[in-house]
């Protein structure tokens, strides 16, 4: 395998849109363009219990169950999920469609254990991809301080800078839903990615592109799945208009791997981003600081604007190129 591809750790907490974003990494991992070092889950949009398994039945789809899988660090105070938008499996209620858990819960390592392990033993090589609550990272940073800065890079799904938040007016829910460890993230390096709302809502997966998928190979249990996934997604992104009536629903998460593949596809801007913590109704806000006469030093690179023409011809591309090794029942 070449030297030079990223060797990922995906920090995820699946999500419709966090199973695109693995199912489009095990593409390009067969592609022979990525590795993908370990999947550490994390609570959020459904209990821990649930990610991690939804995190190895999608594995198994898309062949790469040999992949370590991580279980969540509890936080002590758990909000309320986003089982409404994701299902009460956090896979649109389809976990019976997919191949069993060849991973096990119980004795899984804690995902924090695997970041610092992994990160100790090949410093400045694997790229942290986090499109879950930070819990998993912050743990690592307090049990190890310094360890994110052994990543080569992080780059993040959360925040919204200059629009609506869309768990509260004001917050983004993998931000919100544990900002005291997002705080301690944004504080480890100045060189953080973050792919906020600000050009994540304007990512919106149609149903004519999961058609386009599934003839590649129409009768693949991928095919099916997603098929179902869609349907799905769009049914809640509708109900809740995430999408301004268009039938689609937003694929937040993917964005990450847009940047990192595809980098053509955004651009970017310097900024100091900052996490409030105790407001009673700001608590979750990323505030920003992104003029040019800024004091205080930045901690991050945000995305400013997407091609999603471009950012959704690849992944489509790439979801077809997987399908197509898809296994049929």
């Amino acid at each position: 395998m070449p030297h030079n591809i990223p060797k990922i750790i995906l920090d995820t907490d699946p999500g419709g849109d966090d199973i695109f974003a693995l199912l489009w990494l095990q593409s390009l991992v067969k592609q022979g363009l990525s590795e993908l070092v370990a999947v550490t889950t994390a609570g959020g949009n459904v209990a821990p219990e649930k990610t991690f398994s939804s995190a190895s039945r999608v594995l198994s789809l898309g062949g790469l169950a040999a992949v370590e899988v991580g279980r969540g660090v509890a936080i002590a105070k758990t909000p309320d999920d986003a089982s409404h938008i994701h299902g009460s499996d956090g896979m649109g209620n389809l976990s019976a469609q997919l191949p069993a858990p060849v991973h096990c819960y119980e004795t899984a390592r804690y995902s924090d254990e695997i970041l610092i392990d992994r990160l100790t033993a090949t410093p400045g090589e694997i790229t942290v991809i986090a499109i879950a609550p930070l819990t998993n990272l912050a743990a690592a940073e307090k049990k190890s301080p310094g360890i994110l800065r052994n990543a080569k890079e992080i780059i993040i799904m959360g925040g919204a800078f200059h629009c609506p938040g869309n768990v509260t007016p004001h917050a983004e829910f993998n931000l919100w839903f544990d900002p005291a460890a997002a705080e301690i993230v944004l504080n480890s390096r100045d060189d953080l990615v973050i792919t906020s709302l600000d050009v994540t809502r304007r990512l919106v997966f149609t149903r004519e592109m999961g058609k386009a998928i599934a003839r590649s190979n129409p009768t693949s249990e991928l095919s099916k799945f997603l098929t179902n996934l869609c349907e799905f997604m769009i049914s809640t992104a509708l109900k809740y208009r995430e999408t301004d009536g268009i039938e689609g629903f937003l694929v937040h998460d993917a964005a990450t791997l847009g940047y990192l593949f595809y980098p053509e596809t955004m651009r970017w801007r310097r900024a100091k981003v900052q996490m409030e913590t105790r407001g009673e109704w700001t608590k979750g806000m990323t505030a920003i600081d992104d003029r040019n006469c800024a004091k205080q030093p930045a901690n991050a690179w945000i995305a400013s604007d997407v091609d999603a023409t471009r950012f959704f011809t690849n992944l489509i591309e790439d979801l077809k190129a997987l399908n197509k090794g898809s296994e049929s029942p």
